[in-house]
Protein backbone atom coordinates (compact mmCIF):
# COMPACT_ATOMS: atom_id res chain seq x y z
CA UNK A 1 0.00 0.00 0.00
CA UNK A 2 2.92 2.34 0.72
CA UNK A 3 4.27 1.64 -2.79
CA UNK A 4 0.89 2.55 -4.29
CA UNK A 5 0.77 5.75 -2.24
CA UNK A 6 4.30 6.72 -3.36
CA UNK A 7 3.55 6.11 -7.06
CA UNK A 8 0.23 7.98 -6.92
CA UNK A 9 1.66 10.85 -4.89
CA UNK A 10 -0.88 10.52 -2.08
CA UNK A 11 -0.95 9.43 1.54
CA UNK A 12 -1.30 5.88 2.82
CA UNK A 13 -4.69 6.88 4.26
CA UNK A 14 -5.93 8.09 0.86
CA UNK A 15 -5.06 4.75 -0.72
CA UNK A 16 -7.02 3.02 2.03
CA UNK A 17 -10.04 5.25 1.40
CA UNK A 18 -9.97 4.52 -2.33
CA UNK A 19 -9.69 0.76 -1.79
CA UNK A 20 -12.65 0.86 0.61
CA UNK A 21 -14.67 3.03 -1.82
CA UNK A 22 -14.90 5.93 0.62
CA UNK A 23 -17.02 8.78 -0.85
CA UNK A 24 -14.74 11.62 0.36
CA UNK A 25 -12.09 11.20 -2.34
CA UNK A 26 -11.84 13.44 -5.40
CA UNK A 27 -12.41 11.59 -8.67
CA UNK A 28 -9.01 12.63 -10.10
CA UNK A 29 -7.26 11.33 -6.99
CA UNK A 30 -9.25 8.10 -7.11
CA UNK A 31 -8.29 7.54 -10.76
CA UNK A 32 -4.61 8.16 -9.97
CA UNK A 33 -4.63 5.68 -7.10
CA UNK A 34 -6.46 3.00 -9.14
CA UNK A 35 -3.96 3.47 -11.99
CA UNK A 36 -1.11 2.90 -9.53
CA UNK A 37 -2.86 -0.19 -8.18
CA UNK A 38 -3.11 -1.64 -11.69
CA UNK A 39 0.47 -0.74 -12.61
CA UNK A 40 1.91 -2.37 -9.49
CA UNK A 41 -0.45 -5.33 -9.51
CA UNK A 42 -1.40 -4.58 -5.90
CA UNK A 43 -3.74 -6.93 -4.03
CA UNK A 44 -4.80 -6.38 -0.41
CA UNK A 45 -3.21 -8.94 1.91
CA UNK A 46 -5.93 -10.62 3.96
CA UNK A 47 -3.48 -11.90 6.57
CA UNK A 48 -2.00 -8.44 7.09
CA UNK A 49 -5.46 -6.93 7.39
CA UNK A 50 -6.39 -9.54 9.99
CA UNK A 51 -3.31 -8.64 12.05
CA UNK A 52 -4.10 -4.93 11.80
CA UNK A 53 -7.83 -5.13 12.52
CA UNK A 54 -7.99 -8.39 14.53
CA UNK A 55 -10.86 -9.41 12.27
CA UNK A 56 -10.67 -12.23 9.73
CA UNK A 57 -13.71 -11.05 7.73
CA UNK A 58 -14.47 -14.73 7.20
CA UNK A 59 -17.77 -16.50 7.72
CA UNK A 60 -18.13 -20.24 8.05
CA UNK A 61 -20.88 -22.23 6.35
CA UNK A 62 -21.84 -25.74 7.42
CA UNK A 63 -23.59 -27.66 4.67
CA UNK A 64 -23.94 -31.31 3.77
CA UNK A 65 -22.94 -33.22 0.68
CA UNK A 66 -25.92 -32.77 -1.57
CA UNK A 67 -26.85 -31.61 -5.05
CA UNK A 68 -30.45 -30.88 -4.04
CA UNK A 69 -31.65 -27.65 -5.59
CA UNK A 70 -32.69 -25.85 -2.39
CA UNK A 71 -29.58 -26.34 -0.22
CA UNK A 72 -27.27 -25.77 -3.20
CA UNK A 73 -28.99 -22.46 -4.01
CA UNK A 74 -28.82 -21.41 -0.35
CA UNK A 75 -25.06 -21.97 -0.35
CA UNK A 76 -24.62 -19.98 -3.55
CA UNK A 77 -26.78 -17.12 -2.26
CA UNK A 78 -24.79 -16.94 0.99
CA UNK A 79 -21.45 -16.85 -0.85
CA UNK A 80 -22.63 -14.10 -3.20
CA UNK A 81 -23.97 -11.98 -0.33
CA UNK A 82 -20.77 -12.41 1.68
CA UNK A 83 -18.73 -11.25 -1.29
CA UNK A 84 -20.83 -8.09 -1.55
CA UNK A 85 -19.99 -7.33 2.09
CA UNK A 86 -16.29 -8.10 1.39
CA UNK A 87 -16.33 -11.22 3.52
CA UNK A 88 -14.71 -14.53 2.69
CA UNK A 89 -16.59 -17.82 3.07
CA UNK A 90 -15.15 -21.15 4.15
CA UNK A 91 -17.37 -24.20 3.82
CA UNK A 92 -17.42 -27.29 6.04
CA UNK A 93 -19.35 -30.04 4.24
CA UNK A 94 -20.54 -32.92 6.39
CA UNK A 95 -21.78 -36.33 5.38
CA UNK A 96 -24.79 -36.17 7.68
CA UNK A 97 -26.44 -33.45 9.70
CA UNK A 98 -26.25 -35.31 13.00
CA UNK A 99 -25.07 -33.94 16.34
CA UNK A 100 -21.49 -35.26 16.14
CA UNK A 101 -20.92 -34.11 12.56
CA UNK A 102 -22.33 -30.63 13.13
CA UNK A 103 -20.35 -30.01 16.33
CA UNK A 104 -17.13 -31.28 14.70
CA UNK A 105 -17.71 -28.86 11.81
CA UNK A 106 -18.24 -25.99 14.27
CA UNK A 107 -14.92 -26.81 15.96
CA UNK A 108 -13.09 -26.91 12.59
CA UNK A 109 -14.47 -23.54 11.56
CA UNK A 110 -13.68 -21.95 14.93
CA UNK A 111 -10.13 -23.18 14.52
CA UNK A 112 -9.94 -21.21 11.27
CA UNK A 113 -10.96 -18.01 13.03
CA UNK A 114 -14.34 -17.46 11.42
CA UNK A 115 -16.31 -14.55 12.85
CA UNK A 116 -19.65 -16.33 12.61
CA UNK A 117 -21.23 -19.47 11.21
CA UNK A 118 -24.22 -20.05 8.93
CA UNK A 119 -25.68 -23.54 9.09
CA UNK A 120 -27.86 -24.89 6.29
CA UNK A 121 -30.11 -26.94 8.56
CA UNK A 122 -33.10 -28.40 6.72
CA UNK A 123 -33.50 -31.49 8.90
CA UNK A 124 -34.81 -31.87 12.43
CA UNK A 125 -31.59 -33.61 13.55
CA UNK A 126 -29.49 -30.61 12.46
CA UNK A 127 -31.62 -28.13 14.40
CA UNK A 128 -31.36 -30.33 17.46
CA UNK A 129 -27.58 -30.50 17.12
CA UNK A 130 -27.28 -26.72 16.97
CA UNK A 131 -28.81 -26.42 20.41
CA UNK A 132 -25.53 -27.89 21.74
CA UNK A 133 -23.25 -25.29 20.12
CA UNK A 134 -21.44 -23.12 22.72
CA UNK A 135 -23.31 -19.82 23.21
CA UNK A 136 -20.22 -17.72 22.45
CA UNK A 137 -20.29 -18.84 18.79
CA UNK A 138 -22.25 -16.37 16.60
CA UNK A 139 -24.49 -18.72 14.65
CA UNK A 140 -27.39 -18.44 12.23
CA UNK A 141 -29.50 -21.24 10.72
CA UNK A 142 -31.07 -21.14 7.26
CA UNK A 143 -33.55 -23.53 5.70
CA UNK A 144 -34.55 -24.56 9.21
CA UNK A 145 -38.26 -23.77 9.12
CA UNK A 146 -39.98 -20.83 10.74
CA UNK A 147 -40.59 -22.25 14.21
CA UNK A 148 -37.07 -22.77 15.56
CA UNK A 149 -35.79 -20.81 18.55
CA UNK A 150 -32.40 -20.41 16.85
CA UNK A 151 -31.36 -17.23 15.10
CA UNK A 152 -32.64 -17.99 11.63
CA UNK A 153 -33.60 -16.91 8.15
CA UNK A 154 -36.16 -19.09 6.38
CA UNK A 155 -38.60 -19.10 3.50
CA UNK A 156 -42.21 -19.40 4.68
CA UNK A 157 -42.94 -22.93 3.48
CA UNK A 158 -46.40 -23.05 5.02
CA UNK A 159 -47.46 -19.86 3.25
CA UNK A 160 -46.08 -21.19 -0.04
CA UNK A 161 -47.99 -24.46 0.31
CA UNK A 162 -51.16 -22.53 1.08
CA UNK A 163 -50.61 -20.40 -2.04
CA UNK A 164 -50.32 -23.51 -4.21
CA UNK A 165 -53.29 -25.30 -2.63
CA UNK A 166 -55.59 -22.27 -2.71
CA UNK A 167 -54.69 -21.63 -6.33
CA UNK A 168 -55.87 -25.12 -7.27
CA UNK A 169 -59.02 -24.81 -5.16
CA UNK A 170 -59.78 -21.42 -6.73
CA UNK A 171 -59.67 -23.09 -10.14
CA UNK A 172 -62.59 -25.20 -8.99
CA UNK A 173 -61.03 -28.47 -7.88
CA UNK A 174 -62.99 -30.27 -5.17
CA UNK A 175 -59.82 -31.04 -3.21
CA UNK A 176 -56.05 -31.22 -3.71
CA UNK A 177 -53.86 -34.30 -3.23
CA UNK A 178 -50.30 -33.95 -1.94
CA UNK A 179 -46.97 -35.67 -2.59
CA UNK A 180 -44.94 -35.13 0.61
CA UNK A 181 -41.16 -34.93 0.81
CA UNK A 182 -39.20 -36.96 3.39
CA UNK A 183 -40.74 -36.18 6.75
CA UNK A 184 -37.39 -35.81 8.52
CA UNK A 185 -37.04 -32.56 6.58
CA UNK A 186 -38.52 -29.38 8.04
CA UNK A 187 -39.42 -28.15 4.54
CA UNK A 188 -41.57 -31.25 3.97
CA UNK A 189 -43.24 -30.92 7.36
CA UNK A 190 -44.12 -27.26 6.86
CA UNK A 191 -45.32 -27.69 3.28
CA UNK A 192 -47.58 -30.53 4.37
CA UNK A 193 -48.89 -28.35 7.22
CA UNK A 194 -49.63 -25.48 4.83
CA UNK A 195 -51.42 -27.77 2.38
CA UNK A 196 -53.51 -29.27 5.18
CA UNK A 197 -54.31 -25.85 6.65
CA UNK A 198 -55.54 -24.52 3.30
CA UNK A 199 -57.89 -27.48 2.84
CA UNK A 200 -59.25 -27.24 6.38
CA UNK A 201 -59.83 -23.49 6.12
CA UNK A 202 -61.84 -24.03 2.94
CA UNK A 203 -63.81 -26.90 4.47
CA UNK A 204 -62.93 -29.37 1.72
CA UNK A 205 -61.92 -33.04 2.10
CA UNK A 206 -58.37 -33.65 3.36
CA UNK A 207 -57.01 -36.63 1.47
CA UNK A 208 -54.28 -38.94 2.74
CA UNK A 209 -50.92 -37.51 1.55
CA UNK A 210 -48.44 -39.79 -0.21
CA UNK A 211 -45.02 -39.58 1.47
CA UNK A 212 -41.74 -40.15 -0.33
CA UNK A 213 -38.43 -41.43 0.99
CA UNK A 214 -36.55 -38.61 -0.76
CA UNK A 215 -37.02 -35.53 -2.98
CA UNK A 216 -36.18 -37.17 -6.31
CA UNK A 217 -38.06 -37.47 -9.59
CA UNK A 218 -37.90 -41.24 -9.10
CA UNK A 219 -39.93 -40.97 -5.91
CA UNK A 220 -42.38 -38.65 -7.65
CA UNK A 221 -42.72 -41.19 -10.43
CA UNK A 222 -43.45 -44.11 -8.05
CA UNK A 223 -46.02 -42.09 -6.10
CA UNK A 224 -47.36 -40.74 -9.37
CA UNK A 225 -48.28 -44.24 -10.57
CA UNK A 226 -50.60 -44.47 -7.58
CA UNK A 227 -52.05 -41.05 -8.37
CA UNK A 228 -52.58 -42.02 -12.01
CA UNK A 229 -54.58 -45.10 -10.98
CA UNK A 230 -57.10 -43.02 -8.99
CA UNK A 231 -59.80 -41.58 -11.30
CA UNK A 232 -60.98 -39.21 -8.53
CA UNK A 233 -57.77 -37.17 -8.50
CA UNK A 234 -57.97 -33.88 -10.40
CA UNK A 235 -55.29 -31.76 -8.67
CA UNK A 236 -51.92 -32.49 -7.02
CA UNK A 237 -49.54 -30.26 -5.07
CA UNK A 238 -46.00 -31.66 -5.01
CA UNK A 239 -43.54 -30.83 -2.24
CA UNK A 240 -40.83 -29.97 -4.79
CA UNK A 241 -40.33 -29.66 -8.53
CA UNK A 242 -38.29 -32.84 -8.92
CA UNK A 243 -41.15 -34.90 -7.51
CA UNK A 244 -43.53 -33.03 -9.82
CA UNK A 245 -41.34 -34.01 -12.79
CA UNK A 246 -41.63 -37.69 -11.85
CA UNK A 247 -45.38 -37.30 -11.39
CA UNK A 248 -45.74 -35.77 -14.86
CA UNK A 249 -43.93 -38.75 -16.36
CA UNK A 250 -46.12 -41.26 -14.52
CA UNK A 251 -49.30 -39.48 -15.61
CA UNK A 252 -48.11 -39.35 -19.21
CA UNK A 253 -47.39 -43.08 -19.26
CA UNK A 254 -50.84 -43.80 -17.81
CA UNK A 255 -52.57 -41.68 -20.44
CA UNK A 256 -53.65 -39.00 -17.93
CA UNK A 257 -53.27 -35.57 -19.50
CA UNK A 258 -51.90 -32.52 -17.65
CA UNK A 259 -53.63 -30.20 -17.07
CA UNK A 260 -56.79 -31.45 -18.85
CA UNK A 261 -57.22 -34.49 -16.57
CA UNK A 262 -55.02 -33.60 -13.60
CA UNK A 263 -53.57 -30.21 -12.59
CA UNK A 264 -50.10 -30.17 -11.00
CA UNK A 265 -48.26 -27.52 -8.95
CA UNK A 266 -44.69 -27.83 -7.62
CA UNK A 267 -42.45 -26.02 -5.15
CA UNK A 268 -39.01 -24.39 -5.69
CA UNK A 269 -39.47 -22.87 -9.16
CA UNK A 270 -36.30 -24.41 -10.56
CA UNK A 271 -35.10 -22.78 -13.79
CA UNK A 272 -35.98 -25.98 -15.68
CA UNK A 273 -39.68 -25.89 -14.71
CA UNK A 274 -40.46 -23.58 -17.61
CA UNK A 275 -39.40 -26.39 -19.95
CA UNK A 276 -41.32 -29.25 -18.34
CA UNK A 277 -44.09 -30.74 -20.46
CA UNK A 278 -46.26 -28.82 -19.72
CA UNK A 279 -44.45 -25.90 -18.09
CA UNK A 280 -44.88 -26.22 -14.33
CA UNK A 281 -46.70 -23.80 -12.06
CA UNK A 282 -44.51 -23.63 -8.95
CA UNK A 283 -43.89 -21.79 -5.68
CA UNK A 284 -40.83 -19.55 -5.98
CA UNK A 285 -38.24 -19.29 -3.21
CA UNK A 286 -35.97 -16.22 -3.37
CA UNK A 287 -32.63 -17.81 -2.46
CA UNK A 288 -30.70 -14.65 -3.33
CA UNK A 289 -32.74 -12.69 -0.79
CA UNK A 290 -32.31 -15.48 1.75
CA UNK A 291 -28.53 -15.27 1.32
CA UNK A 292 -28.50 -11.48 1.62
CA UNK A 293 -30.65 -11.46 4.74
CA UNK A 294 -28.71 -14.30 6.37
CA UNK A 295 -25.29 -12.73 5.82
CA UNK A 296 -26.41 -9.29 6.95
CA UNK A 297 -28.08 -10.72 10.06
CA UNK A 298 -24.94 -12.66 10.97
CA UNK A 299 -22.69 -9.64 10.41
CA UNK A 300 -25.00 -7.59 12.61
CA UNK A 301 -24.84 -10.33 15.25
CA UNK A 302 -21.03 -10.18 15.43
CA UNK A 303 -21.00 -6.38 14.94
CA UNK A 304 -19.23 -4.67 12.06
CA UNK A 305 -18.47 -1.06 13.04
CA UNK A 306 -16.58 -0.32 9.83
CA UNK A 307 -19.73 -1.14 7.86
CA UNK A 308 -21.97 0.83 10.19
CA UNK A 309 -23.52 -2.34 11.60
CA UNK A 310 -23.64 -2.45 15.39
CA UNK A 311 -24.03 -5.73 17.21
CA UNK A 312 -27.66 -6.84 17.20
CA UNK A 313 -29.59 -6.68 20.48
CA UNK A 314 -32.12 -9.37 19.58
CA UNK A 315 -32.00 -12.85 18.10
CA UNK A 316 -33.08 -12.48 14.45
CA UNK A 317 -35.98 -14.56 13.15
CA UNK A 318 -36.41 -13.51 9.54
CA UNK A 319 -39.16 -15.04 7.37
CA UNK A 320 -39.09 -14.52 3.60
CA UNK A 321 -42.45 -14.77 1.81
CA UNK A 322 -42.65 -16.97 -1.31
CA UNK A 323 -44.58 -16.24 -4.50
CA UNK A 324 -46.51 -18.41 -6.95
CA UNK A 325 -45.33 -18.50 -10.56
CA UNK A 326 -48.25 -19.52 -12.76
CA UNK A 327 -47.55 -21.48 -15.94
CA UNK A 328 -49.59 -24.07 -17.88
CA UNK A 329 -49.69 -27.20 -15.69
CA UNK A 330 -52.96 -26.34 -13.93
CA UNK A 331 -56.44 -25.42 -15.15
CA UNK A 332 -60.08 -25.75 -14.22
CA UNK A 333 -61.31 -29.32 -13.78
CA UNK A 334 -63.41 -30.85 -16.52
CA UNK A 335 -67.14 -30.95 -15.85
CA UNK A 336 -68.18 -34.36 -14.62
CA UNK A 337 -70.80 -36.14 -16.73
Amino acid sequence: MSDVARLAGVSHQTVSRVLHDHPNVRSATRDRVLAAVRELGYRPNAAARTLATRRTRTLGVISFNTTLYGPACMLYGIEQAARQHEYFVTVAAVGALDRRSVLDAVDRLRGQGVEGIVVIAPQTAAVGALANVPPDVPLLAVGCGTHTELASVAVDNEAGAELATNYLLDLGHRTVHHLVGPRSWLDAQEREAGWRSALEKRGVPVTEPLAGADWTAGTGYELGRRIAADPEVTAVFCANDHMALGLLRALQQAGRRVPEDISVVGFDNMPETEYFGPSLTSVHQDFDELGRRAVRALIETVGAPEAGLPAADETPHIVIPPTLVVRTSATRPRARP
